[in-house]
């Protein structure tokens, strides 16, 4: 037990080192031009982890390696549970029937299809191929975070998820604006898209959140319906992230009971988190109702400062668990992968790209 007599002071010293670790994230990247990369403290978190793991980790104790685990495992899913406040449904209502099916499609087909290619194709492991279709098709490394614990898989394979969502998010961020200004608005029929519709495929394509926010503010005259759209399309895959879970620990417990894993009595595995970020974003949309409708303008200011604040923290959180993944990660285990890694993200940006494109049109005509 981490907190036990006997490990408790290696513990919170250790908690403390990563939370060291993750406010120079944070302060790093709120510099100028990484910011504006779109970089997020949680992706500098991970390389500060990294390069401590493969410098500096045999010159600090070793039973602060405890407080390293708790941030990566416990401090991982208290703060994919407030992640919740950062969305609301009435943001789902608000894309309608068509950006909450861009979103439904685009995820699922990103995960399965770039689940199968990186093990069929190139050759990838199980954990490796999912934790990088999870970071494509939901909201990059924060989804990588909530999809590591639910696989148990081992902290380089989520090291090398999340470098995978940082190399092609940030190509996608570069790349968008461009097709759309040099494409996609001057053309007609098919190749043309609206603002909006231009939104709801940016919101259903690209992997975080900070390089959807990005894409509409790199194109000049970019109307607020295409930032709105692409947010809150963005926001609702977010969300799914939950019964995507749950759906994958069933999946995970039925696989492992047919192949006769653990002598065939195979616990159900529902990643209990999930269902309580599903219960924070509840929590948050009754408040925002509440705000609306009765709360007197003081009030309200003071729900709203109070869940910024909770999203601060959350964030911090967030970087803490990334970190502590990122000082679990050896170089020597990346041993054999290879060039496979690009390759099967490359094949899940294509898919992003390309089928999101059709997929935003068809919807767009259909419903």
């Amino acid at each position: 037990m981490p907190f036990s007599p006997q490990k408790r002071a290696g513990t919170i010293s250790g908690i403390l080192f990563v939370a060291i670790f993750a406010a120079a994230a944070t302060m790093i990247a709120d510099i100028g031009f990484i910011k504006n990369l779109g970089i997020s403290p949680l992706v500098v978190g991970i390389v500060l982890g990294i390069f401590y793991a493969n410098t500096l980790h045999n010159k600090f104790p070793s039973a602060w390696e405890s407080g390293i685990v708790f941030s990566g495992k416990k401090i991982l899913r208290f703060a994919i549970v407030f992640y919740g406040f950062r969305i609301t449904f009435q943001q789902i209502e608000q894309v309608g029937l068509q950006g909450f099916m861009v979103s439904l499609i685009m995820l699922s087909t990103t995960f399965i299809l770039g689940t199968f290619l990186a093990q069929k194709f190139f050759r990838l492991d199980r954990d490796t191929s999912m934790l990088t279709a999870a970071g494509a098709s939901v909201c990059g490394a924060a989804a990588v975070l909530a999809t590591e614990p639910v696989l148990r898989s081992e902290e380089h394979k989520a090291a090398v998820a999340v470098s995978m969502v940082v190399l092609f998010g940030t190509i996608s961020m570069f790349l968008y604006p461009v097709l759309y200004a040099a494409i996609i608005q001057p053309a007609t029929g098919f190749l043309h898209m609206e603002p909006t519709t231009f939104g709801m495929y940016v919101g259903g394509t690209i992997h975080e959140v900070a390089q959807v926010v990005a894409v509409p503010a790199s194109i000049p005259g970019a109307d607020a319906d295409m930032a709105n759209t692409a947010v809150i399309v963005k926001m609702t895959r977010v969300i799914m992230i939950a019964p995507m879970l749950i759906i994958l620990g069933i999946y995970l417990s039925y696989a492992a009971k047919k192949t006769g894993t653990a002598g065939g009595g195979v616990k159900l595995v529902i990643p209990w988190f999930a269902v309580y970020f599903i219960g924070m974003a509840g929590v948050n949309s009754l408040l925002l109702q509440f705000t609306d409708a009765h709360a007197g303008e003081s009030v309200a200011t003071m729900i709203q400062s109070t869940i910024a604040n909770i999203n601060v923290i959350d964030t911090f959180l967030l970087t803490m668990a990334m970190t502590a993944l990122g000082m679990g990660t050896r170089f020597a285990k990346f041993k054999g992968l290879g060039l496979a890694p690009i390759y099967a993200a490359g094949s899940m940006f294509l898919w992003l790209v390309f089928g999101g494109f059709i997929i935003t049109q068809w919807v767009v005509a259909t419903f």
